[in-house]
């Protein structure tokens, strides 16, 4: 699964490794993100440009008759995603992709539960499947953009934190993942566990659990028992 993730750019790396720019906000480093929170999420036009817009983290269907429902669509399964009301129309155009520097785990411990930061083992941000919706509030024409995260099952690496990790988009198909007009068939393949190389991770301080905290020491490797 993927509840809590660091976004801290730079937003010269956004760029270019998206190409796309952001679009109606100022960037500001997150080292803490959290659902129902409004974050960086990239989409593609028709027209095939990329843009960085700000959403909501937790999916509200556009059927919904309030928001919310988005307080348990934070993370789809990758495996269900043609077959559950709540994501399929999503999934067959509405897909994006979430820009991470990073994400956090808890492993349970003694006393309690330790909890890692899992970040790319390169030089370079993740690129987390999502699918976004549009809600209309009923009665009034305010409209709330949000999104979820796409989760398959860990790959060997992080298989002993959670048995659920976040999906991650290769470059070479980003295009293909952000193309609304991409049948899903196609997509599928997508939707497995990264390559056991792709992640590094270290032990990080039980205080990124409190949502309040949101700076850069909670991704400092500390000792396990911190």
């Amino acid at each position: 699964m993927c509840g809590r993730y660091a976004l801290y750019g730079p937003v010269s790396r956004l760029r270019e490794q998206f190409d796309a720019d952001l679009e109606g906000f100022d960037f500001t480093p997150r080292y803490n993100a959290a659902p129902s929170q409004w974050l960086p999420v990239l989409r593609q036009r028709p027209d095939g440009q990329r843009v960085i817009h700000l959403l909501r983290w937790g999916l509200v269907p556009a059927w919904s008759r309030d928001e919310t429902i988005g307080a348990r669509l934070v993370n789809a399964r990758g495996e269900t995603l043609a077959d559950k009301p709540a994501f399929r129309n999503a999934y067959r155009s509405r897909r994006c992709i979430v820009p991470i520097n990073g994400f956090y785990e808890w492993k349970p411990v003694a006393g309690g539960k330790q909890p890692y930061y899992v970040h790319a083992a390169g030089d370079t941000l993740l690129a987390l499947a999502g699918l976004w919706e549009r809600w209309r509030r009923p009665g009034n024409d305010e409209t709330i953009d949000s999104f979820t995260i796409v989760t398959t099952a860990a790959n060997a690496t992080l298989a002993s934190l959670h048995e659920r990790m976040p999906v991650v988009i290769e470059p070479g198909d980003y295009g293909a993942w952000l193309d609304g007009a991409t049948p899903p068939a196609r997509l599928a393949p997508l939707l497995v566990p990264a390559a056991d190389q792709t992640f590094a991770m270290h032990e990080v301080s039980r205080a990124v659990g409190n949502v309040r905290n949101d700076t850069p020491a909670l991704i400092e490797r500390v000792p396990a028992d911190s």
